[in-house]
């Protein structure tokens, strides 16, 4: 028998591992059961005619005497491989191994890049075990142990057939992992797509390969969906989904889905599994993708991600950037390909969507110029138009928006009446209002909202009411004087407009900036500015005509109707006060009764 000491700087480096190297004590499973698929992998390399239909990998738990053993069946340490590999800590077996024997075969990809992945053991065991036999002739069975302190055994060993067992002896306060489904849940999530074959207590974990490692012409939608329903089994069916497939400058594999998206979405939440090798690292990709592609789900591959030590966070280098930069082409090159070949698909799809795509053009400028042909506007009249489509044949590049809010508003008619164009937009979100800005910003166009400035084409020049009297003022400036005065409204100022239509008595304009200055402040739920609208006045509508002839013959009731009149525009353009809601409908009961008396 033969005692030796571990060949490391400090005595204090496997507390060190324990305690702080790993995330989570879960990730020795993982770590234990790469190795032994390296193991595997390594024996293929070697020996040509290995069967490696037999190539196994098997967890097993002895409750009784609380051990669990991972065994393979694989290449196998000597006597001296095992003093190299094991008790030199954070010697790197496998890099050594893929400077000696490089291939590029997909099934023969070694997973380890560190030395330190065995000792996660320690996290949960107080005492490690190795059983191993190596496929060299004429080699001898050894058997490795050691308790967590710097002194290890090396002896003889009695395992009779080429492999390793690694024999854990859990420690006092870990029998969470001798339960079946704890173990078995662990497997699932961190080994599914692993390349041998791995069993727990006999019954096999990896039974599905990954798809991303089939050819996209290979993959039939059934597959796609198939393998999204392992991924996310809660989730209902993806709209569509992008295979990655890149073999340089860098490895990248993977499938990314479109879910459906709701409009409030949470975009930090887990949704791409990162791999390397085959091997979960985590659960979200925040470091290669920019936030507005976090939305989506799938998984994605690479041996090129820079690791930590503990494989469990990525370290920033260019590889990222440059992984990151191709999936958001990949994904822009894909939205646009679905719009032009499949555009009844596209608008079916859009409310979806648009969520990533408005976020990828505030965020990104690679992005924006990628997919702004394809970012589409619902038009007043139902239909459907991207922002060339929008400024084709108008030499000036002002364009007309509505708030879905005012889809059945008179004033909205009125411009649909007139053949003006006119896209709506969401308002009371910011992110609306943050395109039409980034677009102004990168065009010529000027975005104006319908009831921020008034198109001449719906004024009636014909019926303005002009005519200067013995004072030099018009009708139309003395009916704004007079319900100035009835309303009392000195922030508010007062215009009379002929407009062309007889169906919408009065309405309220703001200042286009002003206005966008309000919704983010509203949105954001901050103290919004006054409110200093212009109320416009149509003197071709009959009850404006009316109330303003009231005033000689019954100056309360004219006064009454026309604050009624500010009212209702407040109310038609959501602009009251929900605390003053409550006494209009007070003042309109009033308002009826005296109408009622005087007829």
């Amino acid at each position: 028998m033969t005692q030796g000491q571990l060949k490391i700087h400090s005595e204090n480096i496997l507390p060190i591992i324990k305690q702080w190297l790993y995330s989570s004590k879960d990730i020795f499973l993982r770590e234990l059961v790469s190795n032994a698929c390296d193991a595997l992998t390594k024996f293929a390399r070697l020996c040509e005619e290995a069967d490696r239909e037999n190539f196994r990998i098997d967890v097993k738990v002895d409750t009784e005497n609380r051990r669990i053993t991972i065994s393979d069946n694989g290449i196998g340490m000597t006597g001296q491989e095992v003093e190299t590999y094991i008790a030199q800590i954070a010697f790197s077996g496998a890099e050594e191994f893929l400077k000696k024997y490089e291939t590029h075969q997909e099934q023969d990809q070694v997973i380890g890049h560190f030395g330190l992945g065995f000792y996660s053991a320690y996290m949960v065991a107080s005492l490690v075990t190795i059983q191993t036999f190596s496929y060299q002739q004429g080699a001898e069975p050894v058997c490795w142990s050691c308790d967590g302190s710097s002194i290890y055994h090396l002896e003889p060993g009695t395992r009779q057939e080429r492999g390793t067992d690694i024999i854990l002896q859990l420690a006092a306060d870990e029998d969470e992992y001798l339960d079946h489904k704890r173990l078995s849940d662990i497997l699932h999530h961190y080994c599914a797509f692993l390349p041998h074959p791995i069993y727990l207590n006999g019954t096999r974990i990896n039974d599905q390969p990954p798809l991303w490692l089939k050819a996209p012409s290979e993959c039939t939608n059934q597959e796609y969906l198939a393998f999204y329903r392992k991924l996310f089994p809660l989730d209902a069916e993806p709209l569509f989904w992008i295979h990655l497939n890149v073999d340089y400058p860098f490895n990248l594999k993977g499938i990314l889905y479109f879910p459906h998206v709701a409009q409030e979405r949470d975009f930090k939440k887990d949704s791409i599994k990162l791999f390397c090798n085959r091997v979960f690292v985590a659960d979200h990709c925040q470091d290669v993708l920019p936030e507005y592609l976090t939305v989506l789900r799938g998984a994605i591959d690479s041996p090129d991600i820079p690791l930590n030590v503990s494989r469990s966070t990525l370290q920033l280098d260019r590889t990222v950037r440059q992984l990151g930069q191709h999936i958001c082409k990949k994904v822009a090159d894909r939205l646009c390909s679905l719009y032009k070949e499949e555009c009844s698909r596209f608008l079916e799809i859009w409310a979806d969507l648009e969520l990533v795509i408005k976020f990828g053009l505030l965020q990104d400028e690679k992005f924006y110029d990628r997919v702004k042909e394809c970012v589409i506007w619902k038009q007043a009249n139902g239909e459907w138009a991207t922002l060339e489509d929008l400024l084709a044949g108008k030499e000036e590049k002002k364009l007309y928006y509505a708030s879905y809010d005012m889809e059945h508003h008179d004033l909205l008619k009125l411009y649909k009446e007139k053949g003006l164009p006119v896209f709506l937009i969401r308002t009371h979100h910011p992110l609306d209002l943050a395109v039409l800005h980034r677009i102004e910003e990168k065009t010529s166009a000027c975005f104006t909202r319908i009831d921020a400035n008034l198109d001449e084409a719906i004024l009636d020049p014909t019926r303005e009411k002009n005519l200067l009297d013995a004072e030099g003022k018009t009708e139309g400036s003395k009916i704004a004087t007079f319900f100035q005065k009835q309303l009392g409204l000195e922030a508010t100022q007062v215009e009379a407009k002929s407009l062309a239509s007889h169906s919408l008595p009065a309405l309220l304009m703001q200042q286009e900036q002003q206005r966008r200055l309000q919704e983010q402040l509203a949105y954001h739920k901050q103290t919004r500015l006054p409110f200093k609208p212009t109320l416009v006045l149509n003197t071709n509508h009959k009850l404006i005509q009316a109330i303003y002839s009231l005033e000689a013959k019954q100056p309360q009731l004219a006064q009454d109707l026309a604050q009624q009149v500010y009212d209702l525009a407040l109310l038609s353009q959501r602009e009251m006060d929900p605390d003053k809601l409550s006494g209009f409908v007070t003042r309109t009961t009033e308002l009826l009764e005296k109408l009622t008396c005087t007829s």
